[in-house]
């Protein structure tokens, strides 16, 4: 009995003292890069590790030539193993287009992109082609040639990470149009 005792006074004197409280645990915000349009398309913001990246709440994302380009529409998505652009597709294009015509002072990369399925190899050269198409439709919508990069991401940097599922592969098959203010010279 006297154990017990002992043992619950034991307790209780280590539970009345005053240890100092763990400190906070104090981390950066994790912020992705990809925000979600009112369209429920995804919306590349940009590599968060680069500086100078706009973020999602950043004030001065709103006056970006981005941020106003996104506005129109900047992503298109194309059909498995595909390169072709569907009517929904132009009718963004047609916009980015305008868009772009009005601001001359503009630059774009189009960054071509495709699902999980496939090697490697095959899903940089078909984000390439998805790329170059949306380019060739911007040139003859009336875009200076000179004005517009493109880049292939394959598989490396999806909208949204999945099996199997279609919907889910279908957010992944996007060509993504960045748009940026030229630098005089350039």
């Amino acid at each position: 009995m006297r154990l017990k005792l002992a043992l619950v006074a034991a307790v209780l004197a280590l539970a009345a003292c005053n240890m100092p409280a763990d400190p906070p645990v104090v981390s950066a915000p994790v912020t992705d890069p990809y925000v979600t349009d009112a369209g429920g398309n995804a919306v590349y913001l940009g590599d968060v590790n680069k500086p100078g990246s706009r973020l999602p709440g950043d004030p001065a994302a709103d006056t970006a030539p981005d941020a106003q380009f996104a506005a129109v529409g900047n992503t298109v998505y194309f059909a498995e193993n595909e390169a072709t652009l569907s009517d929904d597709a132009r009718q963004t294009l047609t916009r980015q287009a305008a868009w772009l015509v009005q601001n001359a002072g503009a630059t774009a990369m189009v960054e071509g992109h495709a699902d999980e399925p496939g090697t490697r190899e095959f899903n940089l050269a078909l984000g390439a082609r998805r790329a170059t198409s949306v380019r060739e439709y911007l040139v003859a919508k009336g875009v200076e040639a000179g004005r517009i990069q493109t880049v292939s991401f394959g598989k490396e940097r999806p909208a949204s990470i999945c099996a199997s599922e279609a919907s889910c592969l279908a957010r992944n098959r996007r060509a993504v149009t960045a748009v940026s203010q030229s630098q005089a010279g350039v």
